[in-house]
């Protein structure tokens, strides 16, 4: 009996050490998990902060080149005055037989729009005022629907009869 109990008590003994042993090595395990999860997450930060930095300084730059764009176009302007006035003093300069060769681009402007008006050019069309392309529209439009057969012709009447060739 004492060799039972105590066979026994050292099995259970044995048992307690080696869950504590396992306990210890999990422990540690979780241990070495956690610090690498931490490693990997303060990682993850910076990649982040690197991120949000780089966008900072992409939008930056957008505005900058925004900016820029604005200060050129606002200079652009002066300078197609300018170049006009450069062109009128330049004409100014020339005698007078060449002068009246040159034709003024007002004058030149409004042949052109009545050219265009005249043969119908569609560019002309978004010059003229709005409500005559609308009367232009809707005259084709107006009156009553005509029959089917009014609207197509017959091939016969509108062909050329063909002249018969003596032999």
């Amino acid at each position: 009996m004492k060799k039972t109990l105590f066979l026994s008590m050292f099995i259970a003994s044995a048992v307690i050490c080696s869950c504590q042993k396992q306990d210890s090595t999990a422990e540690a395990q979780l241990a070495q998990r956690k610090t690498e999860l931490d490693v990997r997450e303060e990682a993850l930060v910076q990649r982040e902060k690197a991120v949000d930095e780089r966008e900072k300084a992409v939008a930056e730059k957008e505005k900058a080149v925004a900016n820029n764009r604005i200060i050129q176009s606002q200079r652009q302007a002066p300078d197609a005055a300018q170049a006009e006035a450069e062109r009128q003093r330049r004409i100014q300069q020339l005698p007078p037989e060449i002068r009246a060769l040159i034709p003024d681009r007002s004058q030149a402007n409004s042949a052109n729009v009545e050219k265009d008006r005249m043969t119908g050019d569609p560019r002309a069309g978004a010059q003229r005022p709005r409500a005559q392309q609308d009367a232009q529209r809707k005259k084709p439009m107006s009156g009553a629907k005509a029959s089917p057969e009014a609207e197509i012709p017959e091939p016969e009447a509108t062909s050329p009869s063909p002249s018969p060739t003596p032999e």
